[in-house]
């Protein structure tokens, strides 16, 4: 399997130069040269299959021959230990509950995936590698915890001050050793773009070994494919296919499932569930693409006002908007409404969601009224414990502490406060980050 730049189809690099790079010198995305096939009788042999061999199947075909099977199993299989349930909620709306990870979020499987992805490929090298990443939420501490205590990565993570919520800040700021993190006066816009010039400059490309940790990265962003089959495992239904609701910020979880749907998992509609930054859904109206500045919500994760991955989604039907219309549809869901649905889910069904799920169920429910003869599920991409400075006045009530999160509390913060802006960056890194 070779890679292109979403900027440059000439590019030709394999999986391990993709993930090491993270992002190509031309400011485009990585982006597989072909969409792997499921191999016959895969899907109709899914319910005899464990987790890791569904894990194998999906991802052999984009790793190629960079790592071997024996390896790329133990990665798998300590990629994704923990459950995936599918929980029904309503008579036609299920929760995939992704959040029963190390810490309580979607991004463990990514980052997980990744971290064991570039300590095989490092694992021969006399320097370090800095991981580089931008978070608005969740990122910053599954990456953390990922790659925590490894000998030859050190890890930076920019996070936007005032706009994660209390434990998502202790996630990412409690580890220390190989850990850093930066507290940006800014958005997570500001965050984005400050890691993306760092990759292009050429002082920190002659001090640094740089990649990305965001869902820019391959091996970031296409494990994230496994979770969808582990959901489609467990539908009741098979030969009335799902839709699935995903609520979506920077577009690397709906890609790697609309990559999945490409290569051949049952979907009957994907639905790509925004907040107010509705960027994407503006798209769709208008068919002009136009990044704005990212507005601040409870639903933090999705605060993205150019969200990087959709490029991905639109090469993966051609770039072709009328084809991706076909399969994806977009919802914009209020402050008022989320709220309203977290409300709702708990007093009325007994389910307590996040901020973010409670997005996607809302989406969900708004596709289902015009089309009730279909069911679907949401993802909850994070347990609700990690916004309940949000969820417990709405339910009026008090959010179990999981023992991981009472742990991370006791904890003292560990961060450096830092302007917006590159120069800044620049300057931090060139002073204090691993050297060649």
């Amino acid at each position: 399997m070779h890679y292109y730049s979403t900027n440059n189809t000439s590019v030709q690099v394999d999986f391990r130069e993709a993930t090491l790079q993270g992002q190509p010198a031309d400011k485009g995305l990585f982006f597989p040269h072909t969409i792997p096939q499921l191999p016959k009788g895969f899907m109709e042999s899914l319910d005899q299959l464990n987790k890791v061999e569904i894990g194998m199947q999906v991802i052999r075909p984009f790793v190629g021959n960079t790592i071997p099977d024996n390896i790329l199993e133990k990665m798998v299989a300590e990629t994704i230990y923990f459950d995936f349930p599918l929980i029904p909620v309503t008579d036609s709306i299920s929760a995939l509950e992704l959040f029963h990870g190390p810490t309580l979020a979607f991004k463990d499987v990514g980052a997980r995936f990744m971290s064991r992805c570039l300590d095989y490929f490092t694992g021969d090298r006399s320097h370090k590698i800095t991981v580089l990443v931008a978070t608005s939420g969740d990122t910053g501490g599954a990456v953390a915890h990922a790659f925590y205590g490894m000998k030859n990565v050190e890890v930076v993570i920019l996070y936007p001050s005032g706009k994660v919520s209390s434990i998502q800040e202790m996630q990412l700021t409690t580890l220390g050793q190989n850990v850093r993190a930066l507290e940006v006066k800014g958005t997570f816009d500001d965050c984005q773009q400050m890691v993306k010039q760092a990759f292009h400059d050429k002082d920190l490309q002659a001090k640094l070994h740089l990649t990305s940790a965001n869902s820019i990265n391959v091996a970031r962003w296409l494990p994230q494919q496994f979770y969808y089959f582990f959901a489609f495992q467990q539908w009741e239904n098979k030969k009335a296919p799902p839709v699935v609701s995903v609520p979506s910020g920077n577009f690397g979880n709906i890609c790697a499932g609309l990559m999945a749907f490409r290569g051949g998992l049952p979907v009957r509609h994907f639905i790509a569930a925004c907040n107010a930054n509705d960027v994407v859904l503006r798209f769709f109206k208008n068919g002009r693409y136009e990044p704005h500045p990212s507005f601040t919500t409870i639903s933090n994760a999705m605060d993205v006002g150019d969200p990087s991955n959709f490029i991905r989604v639109l090469h993966l039907f051609g770039k072709d908007a009328s084809s991706l219309k076909k399969i994806m549809t977009s919802y914009s869901i209020s402050e008022e409404a989320t709220r309203d649905t977290i409300k709702t889910l708990y007093h009325q069904y007994g389910y307590l969601p996040d901020p973010h799920g409670a997005v996607g169920f809302r989406a969900l429910e708004l596709y289902l009224r015009d089309h009730p003869e279909q069911k679907g599920y949401f993802l909850e991409t994070a347990h609700p414990v990690k916004f309940y400075d949000v969820v417990e006045p709405v339910i009026e009530g008090k959010v179990e502490l999981p023992t991981a999160i009472q742990d991370v509390l006791l904890k003292t913060k560990q961060m450096i406060h830092m302007p917006a802006g590159f120069a800044h960056l620049k300057s931090y890194l060139l002073d204090n980050a691993g050297i060649r």
